[in-house]
C-alpha cells in the first residue's frame, strides 16, 4: 500500500508534463505559422465573394487542402433545382482507425459596403442576383473562420501521431442564404465522403473579448423561417375609400395582430420571434392599392413551436382579411419559404470539449454563453441530431473595447456591421488553438 502511494505523485508528474509539453509544442508551431495566417486573412477579407458564386474562394480552400495532403472533391452541391447554389469543398485526411471528424467553415461573405477603414479593407463591387451594383464584404467573419479552419489543418498534418481516425474539412457554401449546407446534403455529401460520428464549427463573436471561447450546450441558435404575405383588397381613389376594400388598412391591423402570437399564444418557456421586416403598398397619395406585400422572419428553438406560429400567421391574416370584408376570391396568400432549422449543440459533445478547451486555453477563457434568436444552417449537418454537432464561439474583440461598451451600456459593432472588423492575431490565434485541440480530443489515440 505504502508503495502504490509513493508511486502516484509520479504518474501524476509524467501526466502533467505530457500535456504541458503537447501544449507548448502546438503553440511553438502556432508561433511559427502565424504571420503566413495573417496574410491569408487579410487576402480572404480583401476579396469576398457573394452566397453562390464563392468560385475563387473555393478553388483557394482546395489548393490549400491538397498541398496539405487531404484528398478534395469540389463542386459539392452546385446545382439544386435548376437553381446555381455554391462551391462546396471538401477535404479528407484518413490516419488509421478512429472517429470521423468533420470540421466546417463557410466560404461566402454579404452585400455591405465595408467601413472599417482597416488597410486590408474590400473594395469589391460586384452585380447581385437581381443585376444591381452592391459592395461586398466578410462582415460575418467567414474570412477568419476559413483561415483557423486551414490553420487546424496544417497542424494536425504535423500531429499526426496524437489523433487517429479520418479528419474531414468541408467548406461549406451559401450560409447567409442558408441554403449551402442543405444543398450539400441533397447532392450526396454523405455518400461521397465519409459519414462523421462528429461534426463541429466555430464562430467568432463581437460581443467576446478575444483569447477567449464560448459554448452553449442544447439550442444554440434559432430556426429561421421567411414569409412572404400579400394582402389584396379592391384599390380605388382615396377620397372614396366606401368604394374600395383598402389593404394597407388590413396590412396595418395584421401587422399590429401579429404581436400577439408571441406574447398571448406562445409560451414564455418556448422562446419565439415574429417580425416584420418589409411592408411595401401604394403608389401616390390619392390612391388605394389593390395590395401591399409584407414579409417576415420567424425565429423558434422547437420545431412543433414554429408549426404552431405559421399556423397562427395564417389564421389572423384570414381573420383580419374576413373581418375587413375582403372578398373570399381575394383572400391574402402567404408564402413560406424553406428557411434554415434550430441549431442544437449535442450536451455530451460540449461538455467533452470544454475540458479540452480548458486544458488548451486556460479556465478562465471559456465561458458559457446563452442562446440567441439568430439562425445558421450548420445543425443541418447532424441529420436531425443523428451525428452529434457542436458550434462554439470565438471571441473577436479587443477586451479594452469589451469592457468600454459595456460599462457604456453601448453596443459593439456586431455581425454584419460594416464597421465589423475582428482583433486579427490573437483571435486568429485562438481559433487555430481552440480547433486543433477539439479535433485532438476527439481522435486521440
Amino acid at each position: 500500500m505504502h508503495k502504490k502511494l509513493f508511486l502516484l505523485p509520479a504518474v501524476l508528474a509524467v501526466l502533467v508534463f505530457n500535456v504541458s509539453g503537447q501544449q507548448l509544442s502546438l503553440d511553438a508551431m502556432i508561433d511559427r505559422d502565424l504571420a503566413a495566417w495573417l496574410t491569408t486573412y487579410k487576402t480572404l477579407h480583401a476579396a469576398p465573394e457573394l452566397s453562390h458564386r464563392e468560385e475563387k474562394t473555393a478553388a483557394f480552400i482546395a489548393g490549400e487542402l491538397r498541398k496539405l495532403g487531404f484528398t478534395v472533391t469540389e463542386g459539392i452541391g452546385k446545382f439544386q433545382n435548376a437553381q446555381w447554389v455554391g462551391y462546396g469543398v471538401v477535404g479528407v485526411l484518413k490516419n488509421g482507425a478512429g472517429p470521423t471528424v468533420l470540421v466546417r467553415t463557410e466560404l461566402d461573405a454579404l452585400p455591405v459596403e465595408e467601413k472599417t477603414g482597416v488597410p486590408y479593407a474590400s473594395q469589391v463591387k460586384t452585380k447581385n442576383d437581381a443585376g444591381v451594383e452592391v459592395s461586398v464584404m466578410h462582415a460575418c467573419g467567414h474570412d477568419m473562420h476559413m483561415t483557423s479552419f486551414l490553420g487546424t489543418a496544417k497542424m494536425l498534418t504535423e500531429l499526426k501521431d496524437r489523433w487517429s481516425g479520418t479528419v474531414v474539412l468541408l467548406g461549406q457554401p451559401a450560409e447567409e442564404t442558408g441554403d449551402g449546407a442543405m444543398a450539400m446534403l441533397r447532392d450526396e455529401l454523405y455518400t461521397k465522403i465519409p459519414r462523421p460520428d462528429f461534426a463541429i464549427a466555430l464562430h467568432d463573436k463581437p460581443e467576446l473579448e478575444t483569447g477567449k471561447v464560448g459554448y452553449t450546450p442544447g439550442y444554440a441558435m434559432a430556426s429561421a423561417t421567411s414569409i412572404d404575405i400579400k394582402i389584396r383588397g379592391v384599390g380605388g381613389h382615396g377620397s372614396m375609400p366606401e368604394a374600395t376594400k383598402d389593404p394597407v388598412v388590413v396590412a396595418a391591423q395584421v401587422v399590429m395582430a401579429l404581436q400577439t402570437i408571441v406574447s398571448r399564444e406562445n409560451s414564455p418557456l418556448d422562446p419565439a420571434v415574429v417580425t416584420v421586416g418589409s411592408i411595401h403598398g401604394g403608389t401616390r397619395y390619392n390612391i388605394i392599392p389593390d395590395e401591399v406585400n409584407l414579409q417576415l422572419t420567424v425565429r423558434t428553438y422547437k420545431e412543433e413551436v414554429r408549426r404552431r406560429v405559421l399556423a397562427s400567421i395564417e389564421r389572423i391574416i384570414n381573420g383580419v382579411a374576413t373581418t375587413a370584408g375582403i372578398p373570399e376570391d381575394r383572400a391574402p396568400v402567404m408564402k413560406v419559404a424553406e428557411g434554415t432549422g434550430a441549431t442544437y449543440n449535442d450536451p455530451k459533445l460540449v461538455e467533452r470539449l470544454v475540458v479540452a478547451f480548458k486544458q488548451a486555453l486556460g479556465e478562465e477563457n471559456v465561458v458559457p454563453i446563452a442562446p440567441i434568436m439568430a439562425s445558421e444552417d450548420f445543425g443541418y449537418f447532424s441529420l436531425d441530431q443523428k451525428i452529434p454537432t457542436t458550434i462554439f464561439w470565438l471571441g473577436a474583440s479587443d477586451p479594452a473595447k469589451v469592457k468600454a461598451y459595456r460599462e457604456s451600456g453601448a453596443a459593439l459593432p456586431g455581425l454584419h456591421s460594416a464597421l465589423f472588423a475582428p482583433v486579427p492575431e490573437p483571435t486568429l490565434r485562438t481559433g487555430v488553438k481552440a480547433m486543433t485541440s477539439a479535433v485532438l480530443e476527439l481522435m486521440r489515440k
